[in-house]
């Protein structure tokens, strides 16, 4: 892997985000494109005015706006932390500012990347939702690379869990993570299976086992039973140092685990980078 894209709300800096976007960049020897976005309003529809009488027409710039001036004044404050912070822990980066970023520029950029990193509370414009944001899961829809979901807080990597269906989505979601991380061959791997009821064999079980041991030399099998996301909530709760690898997001998805609801899995109250990846 040569090439992570982080997108950071500029005007709210997440430092997790980037803790955890370095610590990959230094295990892979990757360059960080930090995209600081920022939400800056149009500049205002001319207005015919009067001033002694006079009539003129005003028309504000979007450089001319306050909000504007103080939004792009935090982005350029907080960038210079970010660079700093990198500086300081010797990952090779480059920031971007765009005070204009879309969702599509985003996909775009997505094309030429190998990773995107992501925090799940990020939302261009600003706006206080539920995790992941409506921002977040249209990039996850539509990115043309895998995308990492960044943790609150990171305290390392022991562990890989790899929840698996048999379905295309998953195994393809687990080949794209071996290949962008040979670096960690050494970690223990979680192939979990969820199933309703008991009896079931692990779907084409020679096949995804040779494929997981050729790349891994730890490799468990871990056997669920009952309803997919309950239980796979149930497993991730409270666990720390995994990374979970999942197939498609909203497309064939093996488990759509991000559905707020009591029955399936809330990334609020589950504090793990997720590696999501889909099918072109």
């Amino acid at each position: 892997m040569e090439q992570i894209l982080l997108i950071i709300d500029g005007t709210k800096p997440d430092m997790c985000s980037l803790d955890f976007a370095c610590y990959i960049a230094g295990i892979t020897n990757s360059k960080i494109t930090i995209l600081f976005g920022g939400n800056m309003k149009e500049s205002e529809v001319p207005v015919q005015r009067e001033l002694f009488a006079l009539p003129y027409v005003e028309t504000i710039i979007a450089d001319d706006i306050p909000e504007n001036l103080r939004m792009k004044k935090s982005v350029e404050n907080n960038e210079k932390m970010f660079r700093e912070a990198c500086v300081n822990r010797n990952v090779n980066h480059f920031v971007r500012r765009n005070f204009k970023v879309s969702v599509s520029e985003i996909i775009k950029d997505s094309r030429f990347a190998d990773l995107i990193i992501i925090g799940p509370e990020t939302s261009i414009p600003n706006k206080i939702e539920g995790s992941p944001t409506r921002f977040v899961k249209k990039i996850l829809m539509a990115a043309e690379c895998p995308v990492v979901l960044a943790p609150y807080s990171f305290e390392g990597i022991s562990e890989i869990v790899f929840p698996y269906d048999g379905s295309e989505s998953s195994v393809f979601a687990i080949k794209q993570f071996t290949h962008l991380f040979p670096e960690l061959n050494s970690k223990m791997i979680s192939l979990i299976q969820v199933d309703p009821e008991s009896g079931q064999p692990i779907k084409e079980s020679d096949k995804i086992l040779a494929l997981l041991r050729s790349h891994f030399s730890h490799v468990n099998v871990v056997r669920l039973l009952g309803n997919p996301p309950d239980e796979l909530f149930n497993y991730l709760l409270g666990k720390r140092e995994m990374f979970v690898v999942m197939g498609a997001f909203s497309r064939n998805a093996t488990f759509n685990m991000f559905r707020r609801s009591t029955a399936e899995l809330s990334l609020e109250t589950i504090n793990l980078p997720f590696f999501i990846a889909h099918n072109p």
